[in-house]
């Protein structure tokens, strides 16, 4: 036999909807932490490279790219922990 679902409550709905809303933001919020992180690393390249006159940008390549790693690492870290 199917057990017979009880209609929600009102608070249990609003429960839900802050739930929602608190997910959503914590998930916008890692996408920001995300573009920060490989903005600095390339910035940091950027620098480098514009210090040493380099004719090719691989300190900016290399940089950006460890950049993308470590956000992706702390991503990951963050969505195990939850």
């Amino acid at each position: 036999m199917a057990e017979e679902k009880k209609p929600e409550t009102d608070e249990e709905k609003m429960k839900d909807s802050r739930k929602s809303l608190s997910n959503y933001a914590y998930y916008s919020g890692m996408g920001f932490q995300m573009i920060s992180v490989i903005g600095v690393f390339t910035f940091i390249g950027y620098e480098i490279d514009k210090h040493r006159n380099a004719s090719t940008p691989l300190y900016t390549a290399f940089f950006s790219l460890a950049g993308v790693f470590i956000s992706l690492y702390l991503v990951i870290r963050s969505v195990k922990k939850n």
